[in-house]
């Protein structure tokens, strides 16, 4: 029986469905963990901050702490955090809520379009190229992420926000088209299941990877989403398997691409292995979600000092694009750095395309 794993089979059973299993866990013993379906502190420490923001600054292995890689895309990794942040104080300047919106939309794109990379990831690590097949993974995952985000547009509000209250705009005219919609969704699953019975048959391929990441996604995304409406559950599941498997991904690139680069800082980071690798990431998180708390939010004194500074409209109109310009530069980064044309031989060890160094 042939399978196609990415990086290896205990690798990425725990990646995807570790991580799954996990977030179902804590959904499921969320009235033992948290009050009234609320994000309690350790859980916004836990997965907020050493999850979420922190494999958003773990982009940094794969471009700013590589200065060859810097060289190579000069014009990229220079200008798109100064378009990014103009783009941004534009917004933010016209509307706060506007700022939010149009964040909370692309960091939906985001979390959506890196579901279907990893299908498209282990399609061509199987060597599934037939169109039709290539149509119902892709068209699946949309359906599996997209039905959710109309249910949820359709049912505002909810006991959860994306970023902030009002960041989605309230579709409750759509209603009627939920359940078309999830007829739809049924015939894609029950197409991709067809189609996966047809090539077992006919190659004794069985593309387990693949059909992991497609089946956890639905189920993930049903759950916190539509099944459990409170922010804990909502928060545990959309951050998990958005945001181990693509630490394992960085780590994995940043392992090999330190044996390229003997002596770098990178490498020197990765000779500490994952925790020092994790370690530098969580260190830039806890950094940039202090200075939201002193500057923006003023949240948790307990976690980062009492005393913030409160300023301006005018005055946040600048900081609050700053703040957020990782993200930006993470989403906008991600569609561009793992396509397969641009591909060094670090990142095709890294996504299992060519033999490991080590």
């Amino acid at each position: 029986m042939a399978t196609s794993w990415i990086w290896s089979r205990n690798t990425d059973l725990a990646a995807f469905g570790g991580s799954a299993l996990l977030a179902l866990g804590l959904a499921a013993a969320s009235g033992q963990l948290t009050a009234d379906g609320a994000l309690p502190p350790w859980a916004w420490i836990v997965f907020v901050l050493m999850l979420d923001v922190a494999h958003v600054w773990s982009t940094l292995f794969r471009t700013y702490l590589d200065p060859e890689e810097v060289a190579k895309r000069r014009g990229l990794y220079l200008g798109l955090p100064v378009a990014c942040y103009l783009f941004g104080v534009a917004l933010h300047v016209y509307s706060a809520t506007t700022f939010w919106r149009v964040l909370a939309y692309v960091a939906v794109f985001h979390f959506v379009r890196q579901q279907v990379g990893w299908v498209a990831i282990y399609r061509a690590r199987a060597s599934e190229r037939d169109p039709l097949g290539r149509w119902l993974d892709h068209g699946l995952i949309y359906a599996a992420t997209g039905w959710p985000l109309l249910w949820w547009h359709a049912n505002l509000p909810r006991q959860f926000s994306w970023f902030m209250d009002g960041d989605f705009i309230d579709l409750s005219l759509l209603r009627p088209l939920v359940a078309p919609a999830a007829v739809l969704y049924g015939a894609l699953a029950v197409g991709y299941v067809v189609r996966s019975i047809q090539r077992y048959r006919r190659s004794g391929s069985l593309n387990l990877g693949k059909h992991l990441v497609v089946s956890t996604t639905a189920l993930i995304w049903y759950v916190g989403i539509v099944a459990i409406d409170e922010d804990f559950t909502f928060t545990v599941t959309n951050v998990t398997i958005h945001g181990v498997p693509y630490l394992v991904l960085l780590w994995s690139y940043a392992r090999e691409r330190s044996i390229e680069r003997p002596g770098s800082l990178m490498t020197r980071i990765v000779g500490f292995g994952v925790g020092g690798f994790w370690a530098v990431a969580l260190a830039f998180a806890f950094c940039e979600e202090l200075l939201w708390d002193q500057l923006v939010w003023h949240e948790r004194p307990t976690l980062f000092g009492a005393g913030g500074v409160e300023l301006s409209a005018s005055v946040l109109s600048l900081v609050v694009p700053l703040l957020a310009l990782p993200q930006l530069v993470h989403y906008a980064l991600d569609g561009v750095l793992w396509r397969g044309r641009d591909a060094g031989a670090a990142q095709a060890r890294a996504l299992g395309f060519a033999a490991r160094t080590a």
